[in-house]
């Protein structure tokens, strides 16, 4: 089996809730996501998605993505897409660095893999921990009383675990934090979610203003030094996410006794071969991780739950329904919500069936 061509869609995800909002004043109403379309010799397709948060969270945005695809695809056409080792090892000497870049082709060739051998990817991770995976729901960044509501609002739906979107003025999220606080119910996880926001000064004032809630505290300032010197200055709980970008990262953390938990996100490390490395060590390191990207429509959705549903239950601390927070469909046969809980699909590969309509004409297609 050799790839032949390498189709390339793009397609807007609208927001349900129209913007989403986080520190800083960042925003984004649509979401520019990619789609790769492994195509082999044989006739089978394999598919990966791969969306930023917009161009201004990670270094990471979607022209950046095809345009990088672009530079990859010589390099990949006539392969094997199931030897994803050397896969991998031929895109990291082709394009230094850009790990996003890789990630939607990574995925579709385990969606490839998974079909050749007929199990899902999940099967493929070591098999399903559990009956489902538990979800946490990012409240967008408002005013205090109107966060509080929407915790409420989406506890309807089966969530015990919401993210509040800090990172902006101490005071206002001060007051956030204190709000969603009061309306938690036993049993439900807070966490306090910066995404690089405060300086130094602003996240002491914040950490010591409710530090006798029950809140997790994520990631609040941009370098990890900074976000080490605000952890030893605190006994809540804390979360990196931004920072942990690979498996040396990972070990410096753990050896600085730097976060309790780690969000890690598919597309930041390069894929699922090596989020699933670093899933490894940290069931290793007995370190609970949220598994999630950094956003993304069906197809993402599905290789979320696969990895999350075959991570051990003690260290799922949650995961991600991107599908749920968008208005078009990318593919179906993806997980769907069910109670704030979902579940990898057992078919082959990621499970899914792209939904052609919506991914319309490719906007690039390399071949022989």
């Amino acid at each position: 089996m050799k790839i032949s061509a390498i189709r390339v869609y793009q397609v807007d995800l609208p927001l349900v809730e129209g913007r989403y909002s986080w520190s800083e004043g960042k925003y984004v109403e649509v979401f520019d996501s990619t789609v790769v379309e492994l195509v082999t010799d044989d006739g089978r397709s394999g598919f990966g998605e791969v969306c930023p948060l917009g161009p201004f969270y990670l270094p990471a945005f979607g022209p950046g993505a095809r345009a990088g695809i672009g530079e990859l695809s010589a390099s990949l056409i006539g392969q094997d897409p199931t030897a994803i080792g050397p896969i991998n090892q031929r895109m990291d000497r082709a394009l230094l660095g850009h790990p996003y870049v890789k990630s939607a082709i990574d995925m579709a060739c385990w969606d490839l893999l998974g079909k050749v051998c007929e199990k899902s990817v999940c099967d493929l991770f070591g098999g399903k921990f559990g009956e489902s995976v538990a979800l946490y729901r990012a409240i967008s960044q408002r005013p205090a009383d109107e966060m509080a509501e929407n915790v409420a609002a989406h506890r309807a739906d089966g969530y015990t675990k919401f993210q509040l979107k800090v990172g902006g003025r101490p005071a206002d999220d001060i007051e956030r934090i204190h709000a969603a606080a009061d309306v938690l119910t036993d049993g439900e996880i807070l966490v306090a979610d910066a995404n690089t926001g405060w300086r130094v000064d602003d996240a002491v004032r914040v950490v010591n203003a409710v530090r006798d809630r029950d809140v997790y505290i994520e990631q609040p300032c941009r370098s990890y030094e900074h976000c080490l010197t605000v952890r030893r200055r605190t006994s809540l709980p804390f979360i990196l996410d931004e920072n942990i970008t690979n498996i040396e990262a990972l070990m410096r953390g753990h050896s600085d006794a730097a976060m309790d938990v780690i969000n890690l996100k598919i597309s930041k490390v390069g894929g699922l071969t090596k989020a699933r490395q670093i899933r490894d060590l940290c069931v290793t390191l007995n370190l609970p991780m949220t598994i999630e990207d950094s956003w993304g429509g069906d197809i993402i959705t599905a290789a979320i739950a696969h990895l999350a549903h075959s991570t051990p239950e003690a260290l799922r601390f949650s995961a991600t329904d991107f599908n749920s927070y968008v208005t078009v469909r990318n593919a179906t046969g993806a997980p769907q919500r069910v109670a704030g809980q979902m579940r990898a699909s057992d078919e082959p590969g990621l499970g899914i069936e792209p939904d052609m309509d919506a991914l319309g004409t490719a906007v690039a297609v390399y071949a022989d």
